[in-house]
């Protein structure tokens, strides 16, 4: 048992009060490691104000679920016209829907931007791989979250969008049929699919998203935040003042939290200007379609889902029967490069050979639409294996060969171009264009161990640069 602290008979009641609280339970001690005391490289920029923001957004969206909680009925013949109810008769229900529905866009917004900084700044570098790999997770739980909430306002994209993502499950050999049914609950997207996914999207999914956010930060604060330059300021080697405090580094509170002030005061500006005049922006946050009661016996002439999920849904259109020979062949290919490259007994290289000849057998006699799932499932996991692909002996952009710039800037421009594509309806041109976007996507990461090694890096400096501003 820890010992209880005495302050002075004439302390104030506030801090008579918070020595109350301090000796049951760790409320300052808290405040300290992970605030006061939490020292941050000083050289944070622009790139670093998202995981605040997705912090913010996340509360909006748990505190305005809660108040549509209480008027929505998860019932597939009062769904829509409870919305409806909210939207016309409760009082600023049509605020608070809207806020929950901007939120949702807006969430996918930062956590982008946030993991493209990640990306660029080797944030999923040594020592920084459990903190990765809890935000990969996070984000995969976002989009189970968001395709769960996409069905409860039950308009025709809710229901056909449904429809067609669990639909994709029976494609799986063996369990795919029952898989399905499961999710479904019954034979047909209907009243038990809207009571689950209100049951997931309210209570089971946003406790597991919390418990990753909680891991996220304290995975986080135990190995300190990275920076642009990717210079450790907590090594051993790390220049620290009389008290053991990193030089290149400044307390979290104030210098970074009024940081962030100014930063959520930027983003609210935009976020109430999206809500107040512009709420559906243009039919990609909320689309016209979802506007009309679910109907199971009129189908949309375009189902496509919401806008966040394109890019992966472009990837899974991707997938014809004429693209598997091009899959074969980076298979075999990749086979073929690794046997010749790598050394290795002539056992394991005839093994992986034969390995390869018996994957391609398979991916021809297994549907495509299959392994269009495979590809859509495999485009979010393939992320958390980014530690263990990228081979540069340096972590940031900024001391990376500048055609690296190149390369990552055509790999968000690709990005942008999928769900761009996964947007519009299907066409001869936009299936070529997106199964080449869909190739360089893979082949961003499954090669990286080799290209992340080509060029010279230049030299990192032992301490980060910072220019006062």
């Amino acid at each position: 048992m820890a010992e209880m602290k005495e302050i002075s008979p004439n302390a104030p009641v506030a801090l008579k009060l918070l020595n109350w609280v301090d000796n049951r339970f760790p409320a300052s001690k808290l405040y300290n490691e992970h605030m006061a005391e939490y020292y941050a490289p000083k050289n944070f920029n622009f790139w670093y104000i998202f995981g605040s923001l997705a912090m913010l957004v996340l509360v909006i969206q748990i505190v305005t679920g809660i108040f549509l909680t209480m008027h929505y009925k998860p019932d597939a013949a009062l769904a829509f016209g409870s919305v409806e109810y909210i939207m016309r008769d409760v009082p600023w229900g049509w605020l608070v829907r809207y806020m929950h529905s901007t939120g949702a866009s807006a969430f996918f917004v930062v956590v982008y931007l946030h993991m493209f900084r990640g990306l660029i700044y080797g944030s999923y570098r040594k020592p920084r791989e459990l903190v990765w790999i809890f935000g990969c997770a996070i984000f995969l739980c976002l989009m189970a979250e968001a395709f769960m909430g996409y069905l409860l306002p039950w308009g025709q994209m809710s229901y056909w969008g449904a429809q067609v993502i669990v639909n994709l499950f029976a494609a799986i050999p063996f369990v795919g049929p029952d898989l399905a049914l499961l999710i479904r609950g019954d034979y047909v997207v209907g009243d038990a699919t809207l009571n689950r996914f209100f049951s997931f999207h309210v209570i089971a999914v946003p406790l597991v998203l919390l418990g990753l956010v909680a891991a996220h930060i304290i995975a986080l604060h135990e190995v300190g935040s990275n920076n642009p330059d990717g210079v450790e300021i907590k090594g051993p080697g790390a220049p620290k003042d009389a008290h053991g405090h990193p030089l290149d580094g400044i307390p979290f509170h104030p210098y970074y939290t009024v940081h962030d002030i100014f930063a959520v005061s930027m983003f609210l500006m935009v976020f109430t200007a999206i809500v107040f005049f512009a709420p559906e922006v243009g039919g990609y946050f909320l689309e016209y379609n979802n506007f009309i009661p679910a109907d199971p016996l009129k189908t949309p002439a375009h189902i496509a889902p919401v806008w966040y999920f394109t890019p992966y849904y472009s990837m899974l259109r991707a997938i014809t029967s004429e693209m598997m020979y091009a899959l074969i062949a980076c298979v075999l290919g990749g086979a073929v490069l690794g046997a010749l490259k790598f050394k290795m007994p002539a056992l394991f290289k005839g093994l992986i050979l034969v390995a390869a000849v018996v994957v391609a057998v398979m991916m021809l006699s297994i549907d495509a639409k299959f392994w269009g799932v495979v590809v859509m499932g495999g485009a979010v996991i393939i992320l958390f294996f980014l530690p263990w692909l990228d081979y540069s002996p340096v972590k940031s952009i900024r001391y990376r060969p500048d055609w690296h710039k190149y390369l990552y800037g055509i790999f968000v421009i690709n990005f942008v171009v999928l769900a761009y594509l996964g947007v519009q309806p299907p066409s001869a041109i936009g299936e070529r264009v997106s199964q080449v976007g869909t190739l360089f996507y893979f082949g961003f990461f499954i090669l990286m161990p080799w290209w992340s090694r080509l060029g010279e890096s230049k030299a990192v400096p032992d301490r980060i640069t910072f220019a006062a501003h």
